[in-house]
């Protein structure tokens, strides 16, 4: 619209319905302020018809005057209703947006908790801390030398082969994931002083399958002891103390003869509790054994002077059997209700 440049009626009129028409169509607050701005400001209409009355006759004065200023009064009264509609209208569409329900149900905090196999974990660790052992850790990606051939590993023995080890490229540096937490054991034998009694606990890797009873990831335990005059009974007594402690005094435990390269003679671990949910009977759980003399060797101790013993167990197997735990599946998929079921205590 072209700035009027005399003020009349008609000029008055249509500075008027325009400013109007623009209140009316502003719909929030800033497009409200921008309206504002273009009908009632210095640049507008109304502001420049104001101004020009300083040019016009003095007997037309009073009654231009009485014209400009009542289409401003009109525009300002206009201004200020929409004005108030809006900010109504915003102040209802908030309340609404942050209405809460009272008869809702509260949301409550969910507090997490430690995975089961970690506090079974830390269990067995508090177990043979008590008994006066300690608790060594070793690298996850492993030589060849520690995992196998230090433990009395044949150059053909099938726990090599690809089904059932994970190789690290390149095939020349010899580095696998290690299959067990024994080279623990050797590095603790050649890295601590004698007597020896040290715990391994940790993660292993075996090209298993992901079903119920497998894992290709999983925790084991495994211990080692080194003295003068350690025996089979030595062994069982430790084995049979760790086991009531961690399923009670109705626990017992046998041992079956078994074969394990690194260790000889060689035994099953078989436990038996009376309140297993399919009835008393005798499980599987590890294998156990004195330290084979090539072992001890390797690690520099003269079979002579010394013997040992060493065992290992998993830790998912362990909290199948203590807790009714079906699947193995479910201890790793992430699940936190399943973590949660078990509170802070195993």
């Amino acid at each position: 619209m072209s700035e009027p440049r005399e003020i009349t009626e008609t000029a008055v009129q249509a500075a008027v319905d325009a400013a109007l028409a623009a209140i009316a169509a502003a719909g929030d607050s800033a497009a409200l302020k921008q309206v504002r701005t273009e009908h009632t400001g210095e640049k507008s209409a109304l502001a420049l018809l104001n101004a020009e009355l300083r040019n016009v006759p003095s007997e037309q004065k009073a009654a231009l005057g009485k014209l400009v200023g009542g289409a401003r009064g009109r525009v300002s009264q206009a201004f200020a209703a929409r004005e108030a509609e809006i900010l109504e209208a915003e102040a209802a569409a908030q309340l609404e947006a942050e209405t809460v329900d009272v008869t809702a149900l509260a949301s409550r905090y969910r507090p997490g908790s430690r995975h089961p196999l970690t506090l079974l974990q830390d269990r067995v660790c508090d177990v043979f801390t008590g008994m006066g052992w300690e608790i060594a850790e070793g690298p996850e990606v492993e030589s060849e030398w520690f995992n196998f051939d230090a433990l009395n590993f044949d150059a053909d023995h099938p726990a090599r082969a690809m089904q059932d080890t994970f190789f690290v490229d390149p095939p020349e540096a010899h580095l696998v994931l290690r299959t067990h937490t024994s080279p623990v054991q050797i590095r603790s034998m050649l890295e601590r002083e004698l007597p020896l009694y040290v715990l391994a606990p940790g993660r292993v890797y075996r090209t298993d399958e992901f079903d119920a009873t497998h894992l290709p990831v999983f925790m084991q335990f495994e211990g080692v002891a080194v003295d003068k005059g350690l025996t089979m009974a030595h062994l069982k007594g430790t084995l049979d103390q760790f086991v009531k402690s961690i399923f009670g005094d109705e626990a017992k435990i046998r041992l079956r003869p078994s074969y394990f390269p690194f260790t000889e003679p060689s035994a099953e671990l078989d436990f038996w509790h009376p309140t297993f949910k399919d009835g008393p009977r005798w499980i599987e759980w590890g294998g156990c054994g004195m330290m084979h003399p090539n072992v001890l060797k390797a690690a520099g101790i003269d079979p002579e002077v010394y013997t040992g013993f060493a065992f290992g167990m998993g830790i998912e197997r362990g909290l199948m059997l203590r807790n009714d735990v079906q699947d193995m599946r479910e201890m790793v998929e992430g699940d936190i209700r399943f973590s949660q079921q078990f509170g802070m205590v195993v």
